[in-house]
This record gives C-alpha cells, sequence and structure tokens, in this order.
C-alpha cells in the first residue's frame, strides 16, 4: 500500500483532533481509569505550532485513490515530545502512535515509529521513552518486534502524576 509520512503542520490540526477523539475510546477500552481529552483544534494550533513548540507531530497519509472508507487520506499520526533525564540526558518521549483501524497490519504504524527514532537520532537522544498500557497485548507485541524493551521492573519506577488541581492547591499552600 502507498504512503507517505510527513511532519504536521497547523494545516493538519482538524485531523489530528479527529484522529485523537477516534482513537480515545480504543485507548480507553479495558483501561481501569478514564482519561478525557481536554485538547481541542486551538490548543493543538497554539502548542504545537509556535516558536518553541509543546509537542511534534508526523502525519501518516495515503493518495486519494487509497483514502479511507470515509474519505480521509490522514490515515496515522506520532505525537512525540523532547524531554530530558537526568540519569540518560536527551530523550525523546513518544506521547501517541496512532493508525486508523482500516490501515493497520500494512506498515504504516512502524513507519511512523521508524521516523520518530530518525527524529531521536538526529537530536542525539540517549533513550526513546514511551507508555503501553498493561492490556494492550498488540501493542507490546509491535514494539518488542521492533526492540523494544519493558524497564518498569528493570528499573523499579512507577509513573506518577499531579493534576492542575492538586499542583495549584499545592502552590498555594
Amino acid at each position: 500500500m502507498e504512503f507517505s509520512i510527513r511532519p504536521a503542520t497547523r494545516d493538519d490540526c482538524k485531523d489530528l483532533a479527529r484522529m485523537l477523539r477516534v482513537c480515545e475510546p480504543s485507548i480507553l477500552t479495558g483501561c481501569p481509569y478514564i482519561i478525557r481529552t481536554n485538547l481541542s483544534l486551538r490548543n493543538l494550533e497554539q502548542d504545537g505550532f509556535r516558536e518553541n513548540p509543546f509537542f511534534h507531530a508526523f502525519i501518516a497519509e495515503v493518495p486519494e485513490q487509497h483514502k479511507s472508507k470515509d474519505g480521509y487520506t490522514k490515515i496515522g499520526l506520532a505525537f512525540y515530545i523532547f524531554s530530558y533525564s537526568m540519569t540518560t540526558s536527551r530523550t525523546i518521549c513518544l506521547q501517541m502512535l496512532y493508525v486508523m483501524d482500516e490501515f493497520r497490519g500494512k506498515g504504516v504504524g512502524k513507519a511512523l515509529f521508524k521516523k520518530v527514532t530518525q527524529e531521536g537520532v538526529a537530536a542525539r537522544c540517549k533513550l526513546l521513552h514511551f507508555k503501553v498500557a498493561y492490556w494492550n497485548k498488540p501493542a507490546l507485541g509491535f514494539y518488542v518486534s521492533q526492540g523494544c524493551h519493558d524497564i518498569t521492573t528493570e528499573r523499579g519506577i512507577h509513573l506518577m502524576s499531579l493534576t492542575r488541581h492538586a499542583m495549584e492547591r499545592l502552590g498555594q499552600s
């Protein structure tokens, strides 16, 4: 199947938002907690396409003759950010990799993942980090097949978070 991978532009924000909304239910299926995205089209435009963007993204696109059954040519995305770790220095963090159901198994996800790894290498990152839900066996299998390994037990690290409300409360005390 013919497709291309390219950096997302501000003009892609409607499609980025569409794919985020579509993939959210599949990400949450079987998950013991519910997360609802607060991302709006405006957030995506302001946060990703500014002088110092908060995120970067790649779009997977097919030619018009291969568009989806719903008429879309933008069929996948990879969101990533750069970070810094006190133990490894430069790090690239994959925030989300998504391919529309009808295009899975055709190399699109692998190509998006490869593109993110190439960005990490170009930026001289020493690690690529990402999260996979414990119940998402197909994703775990995919990432292992790409040479990734699960560091949860190896490093004994727990993923922690603090909500905006809790941050404000702490900031006021």
